[in-house]
C-alpha cells in the first residue's frame, strides 16, 4: 500500500528545489493502468505531450491548467478532471501536486 500524502510531500519538496520544477513517481501499475504522483512548482510546466487512451487528473494540492487545442481547463485542489483526448500541456499556477491516472494500452 502506498501513502500518497507521504510520496506527494517528498516529490513536491524535490520539485520546488529542482531547476526544472517538477518531480514524479509511478505509485501503481496494473496492466494498462498507471497512477503517477506529479509535483510541479509554481510556473513549471509539463510541455505538450500526447494524451493517454484515457486519463484523469486529481489535484491534491494547488492548482494546474491543462491546455490543448480545444481550450484551457483550470483544475483546483480536490477537483478531478478528465484529460482531453488530444495533445495537451499542464502548467502549475502555484506549487501543485496531482495524481495522474492513465490507461496506456489496451489489453489483448
Amino acid at each position: 500500500m502506498t501513502d500518497i500524502d507521504v510520496v506527494g510531500r517528498e516529490h513536491l519538496a524535490v520539485a520546488v528545489g529542482s531547476p526544472h520544477g517538477r518531480s514524479a513517481a509511478l505509485v501503481a501499475q496494473d496492466g494498462p493502468l498507471r497512477q503517477t504522483v506529479i509535483a510541479l512548482k509554481a510556473g513549471a510546466e509539463l510541455g505538450e505531450h500526447n494524451a493517454p487512451l484515457a486519463g484523469t487528473l486529481l489535484v491534491l494540492e494547488g492548482s494546474v491548467t491543462v491546455a490543448s487545442a480545444s481550450g484551457r481547463m483550470v483544475v483546483n485542489q480536490n477537483q478531478l478532471a478528465v484529460l482531453p483526448q488530444e495533445r495537451h500541456s499542464v502548467e502549475a499556477s502555484e506549487d501543485s501536486l496531482f495524481l495522474l491516472t492513465a490507461v496506456t494500452e489496451t489489453r489483448r
